[in-house]
């Protein structure tokens, strides 16, 4: 029985890099033996054992052939006679296909160094068109290490542009989808992922939406902005979807199977962008204008949701809508903290006490309005 270190372990050594996650192979084991040493199994598909002491992943040396569609449609076979350089041919790109073995000797049959050196993305073999799933593996790969001068490289992104055309990423589930893009988002260069997809021709499938270069342009420009800054995934989501109407990022959103924050929030931020644009069109923004935004952001129940969205506005938004993203968030400050229960004891109930609500509102923020353009 033989252990390696593999995968983004040593691909992230090799570039320096601080390794967090360490995953190992086991060659000549049978899931018995790994049960005897103490190893608790986890994996259902295939067999995948967690270390009794670091509770790090082990899984037994495996390979895989396509019997189907998608992300799934796969057999495993995993047997003592399975050999390290077969397990690392079923992986995905060579700078992921190295491993060491318990003396630290660099195992790299596929030439993963050269391709770490020379800053290129290259699949292993031709089973990489087997799974769908890998071209957005690769896109968010480029989007982390694009920093660094990573690239695809010609002759995979050819592969993955046949893949896209034979239908294969027609069946990737929206959940793995949306797994991939919540990652995506958060890596150094969020917009090379889509930039990535769309040269493949992924990006027509997946988000439509964005597939129009005008359109992406600003919606990579919008989250280049926002990811600059220290937000989170549904505000660097609802940059993506800025350049749609409220009524297109819903539909998207719902599509990808994202989550109601991501949905939400997308939802407010293109409806905002309406809304204040609208604002700059006219000479004065009108207290009741700015109320009516503040009513559709429920900023009386969810501030903290309402100041995340004001983040991406000043980020994202041109610079000519920025003002107005200033004069919402002094009447946002102006608006709130009203007391019902001063306005029960002043007699107010019912449908009246709403009315006299919105009517305190609205005087101040006709007050703090004139202050904010002096």
């Amino acid at each position: 029985m033989q252990t390696y270190l593999v995968g983004g372990a040593v691909r992230d050594e090799l570039l320096g890099i601080d390794v967090k996650d360490r995953d190992w192979v086991v060659v000549g084991a049978t899931p018995d033996e790994m049960l005897a040493k103490g190893f608790k199994q986890v994996g259902a598909d295939f067999p995948v054992f967690l270390h009794p002491k670091t509770r790090e992943e082990y899984a037994l040396a495996r390979t895989e052939r396509k019997q189907g569609r998608g992300y799934h449609g796969f057999s495993v076979y995993s047997a003592p006679d399975v050999t390290l350089a077969e397990d690392l041919k079923r992986r995905d790109l060579t700078i992921n296909a190295m491993a060491r073995d318990e003396h630290g000797k660099l195992v790299d049959p596929f030439h993963g160094l050269e391709d770490l050196n020379a800053r290129q993305l290259r699949h292993v073999s031709p089973a990489f068109a087997e799974d769908p799933l890998r071209i957005l593996r690769t896109a968010r790969f480029a989007a982390r290490f694009q920093p660094m001068g990573f690239e695809v490289h010609p002759d995979t992104m050819a592969l993955m542009r046949r893949m896209v055309d034979e239908g294969e990423v027609d069946h990737l589930v929206p959940e793995r989808v949306w797994q991939e893009v919540q990652r995506a988002l958060h890596e150094q260069e969020p917009g090379t992922f889509f930039e990535v997809l769309r040269d493949c021709g992924a990006l027509p499938v997946l988000i439509p939406e964005l597939a129009d270069d005008d359109t992406l342009a600003m919606a990579l420009s919008a989250l280049r902005s926002v990811a600059r800054h220290d937000t989170s995934t549904d505000q660097r989501f609802a940059a993506l979807l800025l350049p749609l109407s409220a009524e297109q990022a819903i539909t998207r959103a719902e599509a990808m199977k994202a989550p109601n924050d991501c949905r939400d929030l997308a939802r407010l931020a293109c409806h905002f962008k309406t809304g204040l644009a609208d604002l700059s069109s006219s000479k004065d923004a009108t207290a009741s204008a700015l109320l009516e935004l503040l009513d559709y952001a429920d900023l009386w129940r969810r501030e903290t949701r309402f100041e995340a969205l004001m983040q991406v506005l000043d980020h994202a938004l041109p610079e000519d809508l920025r003002a107005g993203v200033h004069t919402l968030q002094i009447a946002a400050r102006a608006a709130v903290g009203i007391n019902p229960r001063e306005l029960l004891a002043r007699g107010f109930k019912g449908k009246a006490l709403g009315e006299a609500i919105r009517a305190e509102r609205l005087q101040r923020i006709e007050q703090a309005l004139p202050a904010s353009n002096s």
